[in-house]
């Protein structure tokens, strides 16, 4: 039903005297030929968009257009010549439109693709992204956003006429709409689910009461990189199912976590352990950053630009906290904390704000995707969202700060502690614990004791020889 919809919309759009046909600035004679020069596709002119996407970007092509001629002249030969008087002048608009969010119907795509039909429809309702020129390949490619429909279209322009027309609009969802397993209503699997409704519950315990256990919040941001850089390398270099990467991924994460406890209980080093909590704020700075247009500058295309800002980001947090370490470590629990809800909200529906941080992970996983434009819509349940992740936050930062008014910024060293309580039993015999045996003794004593269950019980009697 849905293909036969949009069926009827293409043809629709190329109807003569149709309102959906390709609308111009002058004479309809010099109106740009949409697809009029097509050497890749079936038609011999073909004013449609096609599109392909899989989990990392969605890629919409079309065949170049050629310049408008009148009805019943030979239009004009398309690669005779690239000068200006040849169809190498026209430039090719190319526009991007959100439908609502979680919004799968029908009913929605053809309603919203009338408003992506025509040149001043999309020009007035569509974001425009980019221009391409003589120079660039008729293809784009997008970040794909499993669950979120978007239409796209394209405007060819003839500058030196001053005429445009529009190709027939395309609409995708980035996922299999009749697909029941992996399809656009079951986008989150149970396996994620769960994982990041767990990792929730322990932010939110990280984001009011992080700095307080120390080694508890310690354990959260090592579990954190841990299981990020490893996500990454067994991803890229194993075939492995995706369930068994994400528990994989815990496990790792654990000792990760675990790793950096123990350096802290054993060394002490303050700067050395606040680096994680410093890397992972930089981190999700950094996705926050790249969310908004300067993501999409063309020097961010370069991996070398790309990964070095990364990195630079990640060290500067903590180097522009070096003077207020215990503020920098709030900071990291309120906002880190309560980002890990937006994350397990998008576990279970569609939400931007989850592109923070997956963004960053798809340019890790697939080198490729660096070509892709990344936008996404901010709409009421975005809003909602990002209103709630404030609002912890902020309760997680306010709470911790004045819970530590007058308390040291940070607990003494574990390692120095725990031998300075050991040599205080040895020589204070009045302390109970100074009358314990040692580790050792009473290892011993055990080992003994189970020992004795299987032998074998001696018969009780007279032994020595009767007196004659």
């Amino acid at each position: 039903m849905e293909l036969l919809g949009l069926l009827i919309l293409g043809v629709l759009a190329w109807r003569p005297g149709s309102t959906w046909a390709a609308e111009s600035a002058g004479n309809a004679s010099e109106d740009p030929v949409p697809g009029g020069c097509n050497l890749e596709f079936d038609l011999d002119v073909d004013p449609n968009i096609y599109v392909e996407y899989d989990f990392f970007e969605t890629t919409i092509k079309f065949a170049p257009a050629n310049l408008g001629s009148a009805r019943g002249v030979n239009p004009l030969p398309c690669d005779v010549s690239s000068g200006q008087d040849s169809r190498w002048r026209l430039q090719y608009d190319i526009y991007q439109y959100f439908l609502p969010e979680g919004d799968l119907t029908e009913g929605a795509a053809l309603q919203h693709l009338q408003r992506m039909a025509g040149v001043a429809q999309v020009a007035a309702n569509a974001l425009k992204v980019v221009t391409l020129t003589e120079d660039d390949k008729t293809t784009m490619s997008f970040s794909s956003l499993g669950g979120q429909g978007v239409i796209y279209n394209v405007i060819v322009r003839d500058p030196i006429l001053n005429t445009s027309a529009a190709y027939v609009p395309v609409h995708t969802y980035a996922c299999g709409l009749g697909t029941p397993q992996g399809g656009c209503s079951t986008l989150g699997r149970v396996s994620t689910k769960v994982f990041f409704t767990l990792f929730a519950l322990f932010g939110l315990f990280i984001c009011f009461f992080g700095h307080r256990f120390w080694k508890t919040e310690l354990f959260f941001m090592g579990f954190i990189i841990a299981g990020f850089l490893f996500y990454i390398l067994v991803t890229r270099v194993t075939p492995a199912a995706y369930d068994v990467r994400l528990i994989l991924t815990a496990v790792v994460g654990c000792i990760g976590g675990l790793l950096v406890v123990a350096v802290w209980w054993r060394f002490g080093t303050l700067l050395l352990c606040l680096l994680c909590p410093g890397m992972v704020l930089g981190t999700l700075g950094y996705g926050v950053l790249l969310l908004t247009p300067m993501g999409n500058l063309g020097v961010f295309q370069d991996d070398a630009v790309y990964w070095v800002a990364f990195c630079l980001m990640a060290l500067i947090v903590p180097v522009i906290f070096l003077a207020c370490l215990r503020v920098m470590n709030i900071l990291a629990c309120g906002l880190v904390g309560s980002y890990t809800v937006v994350l397990a909200v998008g576990s279970y529906s569609y939400t931007s704000l989850s592109f923070i941080t997956l963004n960053i992970l798809k340019r890790a996983l697939y080198p490729d995707f660096r070509r892709a434009f990344t936008s996404v819509p901010l709409q009421t349940n975005d809003f909602i969202l990002l209103a709630v992740w404030g609002m912890l936050a902020v309760s997680g930062i306010t709470l911790q700060i004045r819970r530590e008014l007058g308390q040291p910024p940070f607990p003494p060293h574990p390692y120095k502690l725990w031998k300075r309580e050991q040599e205080r039993r040895v020589t204070n015999v009045l302390d109970p614990s100074y009358h314990i045996p040692p580790l050792r003794e009473r290892l011993f004593g055990q080992l003994a004791q189970i020992k004795e269950l299987f032998q074998k019980e001696e018969s009780t009697g007279e032994r020595t020889p009767l007196l004659l």
